[in-house]
């Protein structure tokens, strides 16, 4: 197993890599979608890019939860929460400040009563949308101490019983009502407290963390790994060809294959890690390896910053170019990426502060 500098996984960086890249392409696509009549070229080509990037998110928690579930490393709860913890919270913090404050300056409204109100807005949940991840992130390192107390003791059937009913219950039955709806189940649901992430929404990812770490911890066999790489093919299908159809008849675009917590986009996103684990390499140059894992780093400042270009190019009236979105996706995407990018780079060069900002 190829590992970088300072015994960093090779593949993991990767995973971080093409996580990143396929995020943007998400949030490039998204606004396009939906002002594009359904059935169009356009709406074609923004969905498939759009669906066959859905396994972004559950690989960038997968990729935490590798690291933070094992048991092997010392995790302290001072370190729990002050290096992971208090490092999201200050993100969201900053990041979210950040983003009221350029709303109103591209909207020529900014003063100095703009902070104290942005920070208002920001202590009541009111944040930029791809903010929701550092939310849902400090809910599970909150979980991290439990659920390394699992790890520990479990063995390699008690995690199978776990995707078992991570998968029926908290992918499979959630879907299943939102498409076909079906008032006996919803009742059973109910009286089996079948919803109680409602009340705890990070518990719906616990999944995709544990999921991390068994898939970097135990080997699967050929058949096993194939299997998963024609279930993730299956998922990719289904949600690209899914969502058109559900779209068709309602008229309008329908996102319900789309969520994070589904069990075509699990396939994906599973089927990915395993891509990156078992066959896609990288080269033992030394070089090679350090510029991998200096993208990685700057990976989850590009998550936080990428939508400040994004939000200027709506701005500009540069979010929808007159050109095919085929070929327009991944232009807008090199064009977000690679600002993004920079800002994260000399961010996370800041003594102390920049690793709680990228």
């Amino acid at each position: 197993m190829a590992r970088s500098e300072g015994g960093r996984l090779v593949y993991a960086d990767l995973l971080r890599v093409a996580a990143m890249l396929a995020v943007i392409v998400i949030h490039v696509s998204a606004g396009w979608l939906e002002s594009s009549p359904v059935g169009t070229a356009d709406w074609h080509a923004l969905n498939t890019w759009d669906g066959l990037c859905r396994w972004a998110v559950p690989v960038f928690v997968m990729c935490s939860g590798m690291f933070l579930l094992d048991p092997k490393r010392s995790l302290p709860l001072p370190h729990l929460f002050l290096g992971h913890f208090l490092r999201m919270a200050v993100a969201l913090l900053v990041w979210g400040v950040a983003y009221h404050l350029l709303y109103q300056l591209a909207a020529g409204t900014l003063s100095l009563a703009s902070i104290p109100y942005a920070l208002y807005a920001v202590l009541l949940g009111n944040t930029e949308t791809h903010l929701w991840f550092l939310t849902m992130m400090m809910g599970l390192y909150l979980l991290t101490p439990l659920l390394r107390a699992f790890v520990r003791g479990a063995s390699r059937g008690d995690f199978h019983w776990c995707f078992l009913i991570y998968g029926l219950f908290m992918l499979a039955l959630p879907l299943f009502l939102r498409l076909r709806g079906s008032q006996t189940v919803a009742l059973y649901a109910d009286r089996l407290s079948l919803n109680f992430t409602l009340a705890f929404p990070p518990l719906a990812y616990v999944g995709y963390f544990l999921a991390g770490y068994y898939l970097k911890t135990y080997t699967l066999g050929r058949l096993a790994e194939g299997i998963v790489y024609v279930l993730g093919i299956a998922g990719a299908v289904a949600t690209v060809a899914g969502t058109t159809l559900l779209s068709h008849r309602a008229g309008g675009l329908d996102v319900t294959l789309y969520s994070y917590l589904t069990p075509n986009v699990a396939a994906m996103a599973v089927a990915v890690f395993l891509l990156f684990r078992y066959v896609l390499g990288i080269s033992d140059e030394r070089s090679r390896k350090q510029r991998v894992s200096g993208m990685a780093a700057c990976g989850f400042g590009v998550y936080l910053c990428h939508v400040v270009f994004l939000i200027l190019l709506r701005h500009f009236g540069l979010a929808i170019p007159p050109i095919p979105a085929a070929i327009g996706v991944p232009l807008l995407t090199l064009v977000i990426f690679v600002p993004s990018y920079a800002l994260s780079w000399l961010i996370h060069k800041i003594p102390v502060v920049g690793r709680y900002l990228t």
